[in-house]
């Protein structure tokens, strides 16, 4: 068993990359069902946002309420970000993973908008 607080770093290989996913407790030991079910949550935020390296999941305790903390860094040092307290860490896992599709799909939703822009040519 791992120290008390201490993360495992696991390298996810997908279709086309790998990503780093990362489960670490403050103030809190993970149990292994949290972290097998955070790590198969986190593995599936990759097919919104393909360029995804890093997922790092932060999960603290404090009195009866969890909070749980999930960074997603992806290229171009851009950091994506979901948090939420409660009582149950698989509902909060859920959540995050929930917010974070969102915010990739978003971005990705930007991006591609962004390289195909096409404003009416007014010049005429």
């Amino acid at each position: 068993m791992p120290a008390y607080g201490a993360d495992r770093a696991v390298r996810v290989d997908l279709e086309d990359a790998s990503v780093d996913i990362r489960i670490t407790g403050r103030h809190v030991e993970v149990p292994d069902d949290v972290r097998n079910y955070a790590q198969e949550k986190a593995s599936k935020l990759p097919r919104f946002y393909n360029r995804i390296h890093e997922i790092e999941l932060v999960l603290d305790h404090e009195g009866d309420q969890f909070t749980a903390e999930m960074i997603v860094r992806v290229d171009q040092k851009q950091t994506f970000v979901g948090s939420e307290t409660g009582p149950d860490t698989f509902a909060l896992i859920d959540l995050i993973v929930d917010k974070l599709e969102r915010q990739l799909k978003k971005h990705k939703e930007k991006s591609r908008n962004h390289k195909h822009d096409t404003r009416p040519d007014f010049s005429q």
